[in-house]
């Protein structure tokens, strides 16, 4: 296989579709909210998919991508108000809405439709979920605390990162996923480990 991407900046209809539809990006200043459509615009031409909204969210499992992006930015952006009301934490956001926004921008290239179903695709099988869109962002310039907590966010990494941002992704993340699971008709992982 060759490189699993190209940077693209000038996609304008990919660049406008991604800037209608993905929560949270007038959150971030506006060289970030660039750098963040830039992302996920290079993923979404590398992939096989026509629409933001064709994009599986995982394996076995055909949920919509661009909905548990959305799901995990909004939750994540909720339970920082809460963490900084209850317990005074602080993220600043132009560190934590990149994360929360850009932690699956890797699998429009992890995951294909095949006879129907959502399989993983030949780079998901040489190499693992985050890892890609991990050395993406950090071509892109990204801060080290995205690319690391983006890199190793995913349950199946060996560690994860221990930054306040790396907190609020795995409850935002592990939330919005129960969720598509039940939407579904399958088992959510908070009884799956019950």
């Amino acid at each position: 296989m060759s490189h699993p991407y190209t940077i693209d900046r000038s996609s304008n209809w990919r660049r406008q579709a991604v800037a209608e539809k993905i929560w949270g990006l007038d959150l971030v200043s506006p060289g970030l909210r660039e750098d963040i459509i830039t992302a996920w615009v290079t993923t979404w031409a590398a992939s096989p998919y026509e629409r933001l909204e064709d994009m599986p969210w995982t394996e076995g499992v055909d949920y919509p991508l661009l909905s548990h992006v959305n799901e995990v930015t909004r939750a994540g952006v909720d339970l920082a108000a809460r963490a900084k009301a209850d317990w005074g934490s602080d993220v600043i956001p132009d560190t934590l809405v990149p994360i929360l926004i850009l932690h699956d921008v890797d699998k429009p290239l992890m995951y294909e439709r095949r006879d129907g179903k959502v399989v993983r695709s030949q780079l998901a099988d040489e190499i693992p979920h985050g890892v890609v869109g991990g050395m993406l962002l950090k071509e892109l310039g990204f801060s080290h605390e995205v690319v690391a907590t983006v890199t190793t966010h995913s349950p199946k990494m060996p560690y994860r990162g221990r930054n306040f941002a790396a907190y609020l992704l795995s409850h935002a993340d592990e939330f919005s996923a129960d969720h598509a699971l039940m939407a579904m008709g399958r088992t959510p992982s908070y009884v799956k480990h019950a």
